[in-house]
């Protein structure tokens, strides 16, 4: 049981890592959809009315796509004296997969599967819980360990057509 000082300290530990609002810049998000290796999936990004980031689209299997992702990238950030991130997000029943990178340029992303519930959510992802891959294909590394990261991100391939919507409203370290 925690006691009243450990909440605290818990609560003060937590750093904001984006914070969606009417007039936030999305200069540093941006969508990659599966037109990349010639798929048809198209995703898009943009504040809703309620102010929150919304990444909506549609999926597409055809020409061998099926995937649309979502990355925000950013100067190298510290996860010292941390272990997960928060997601306060609400989506619309479907799978998702959170994404991070160390480094933007490495091959590898690691990677957790979340399924939303179609009400808002706050979904908290262990550090050791995120998985190597590359392409859809676990790795044999160890699971993420970094003391930083500079991308994250999220995308949808479940393997079939279909529309998407996840809104989300912020995204913290604990």
């Amino acid at each position: 049981m925690l006691n009243f000082y450990t909440t605290i300290f818990l609560i003060m530990n937590s750093i904001l890592i984006f914070d969606f609002s009417a007039d936030s810049d999305l200069s540093n998000w941006f969508v990659v959809d599966d037109v990349v290796m010639g798929g048809r999936s198209s995703g898009s990004f943009y504040i809703g009315d309620n102010g929150t980031g919304v990444f909506s689209g549609e999926v597409s299997t055809k020409n061998n796509g099926g995937f649309s992702s979502l990355r925000f990238t950013s100067q190298p950030r510290s996860l010292k004296d941390h272990s997960k991130f928060i997601l306060s997000l609400k989506g619309d029943g479907k799978k998702y997969q959170f994404r991070v990178k160390s480094k933007s340029n490495d091959y590898q992303s690691y990677v957790l599967d979340f399924k939303t519930s179609g009400e808002w959510q706050e979904i908290e992802i262990d550090f050791s819980a995120l998985v190597p891959t590359f392409r859809g294909r676990k790795l044999d590394m160890p699971n993420f360990q970094s003391n930083s990261f500079d991308e994250l991100g999220f995308l949808i391939g479940n393997k079939k057509n279909e529309s998407f919507k996840l809104e989300i409203n912020k995204i913290e370290i604990k």
